[in-house]
């Protein structure tokens, strides 16, 4: 019996799923795949970028996902070798909205034990994100459609937890889209975003419930 009182057993799986909660919170991109590039598992902060579930990047190749601009080489010969290393690498995607983004993508050649499979853990670091902008005259410009909608919803008065299961999301990821709108305006919290979000012209000041505004042409 562990010193706890729980079974070892028991002890592993309680670790296991603290451990699976903490990557999914992570406010970075992060990603675990197989030595191949396949994706294992992938936490909110990464689905994200595509505006989708975690799950449903489950299977897809990096490479895929990711264009790298800098050789992948080293990393292949890091697998090869079996040499557990770091690399950095440049890459582009482009993103849920469809705009074109780029970063750097940190690469460990990971495993368990000397003999055990290597795995990649993708670790990305967004290099393109806005910063404070002023007020656009009109329409959403630097906001996405889905970024608009959970504006409407939060405007209308939905917690982060209805906004997200509206709109198929994880709670976790909407909390990734507050952040990086609040990063983007210099504004902290719901009321202040969706003040701001009706001065940008992203949520129609004539709709209620509220919904976004027509896109400026």
């Amino acid at each position: 019996m562990a010193g706890n009182g729980r079974r070892p057993e028991d002890e592993a799986v309680f670790w296991r799923n603290r451990t699976v909660a903490l990557f999914d919170r992570m406010p970075m991109p992060v990603a675990f795949c197989d030595a191949h590039g396949t994706i294992l598992s992938a936490n909110s902060a990464m689905a994200a970028e595509w505006g989708v579930l975690p799950g449903r990047l489950e299977g897809r190749s990096v490479l895929e996902l990711f264009h790298p601009t800098t050789g992948l080489h080293p990393i292949a010969e890091a697998v090869r070798l079996r040499r557990r290393s770091r690399y950095p690498v440049e890459v582009s995607w482009t993103g849920g909205s469809g705009a074109e983004r780029h970063g750097e993508m940190t690469v460990d050649v990971v495993s368990d034990t000397p003999g055990a499979p290597l795995h990649l853990l993708l670790l990305l670091r967004v290099l393109d994100e806005p910063g404070p902008a002023p007020a656009p005259e009109g329409g959403r410009t630097g906001v996405n459609e889905r970024e608009a909608r959970i504006l409407a919803l939060a405007a209308g008065g939905s917690t982060t937890a209805q906004i997200a299961s509206a709109l198929g999301l994880t709670v976790d990821g909407v909390n990734y889209h507050f952040g990086r709108l609040s990063r983007r305006w210099g504004v902290t919290g719901k009321p202040a975003l969706v003040a701001r979000a009706y001065v940008a012209g992203v949520l129609d000041p004539a709709a209620w419930p509220p919904e976004p505004a027509d896109p400026a042409p």
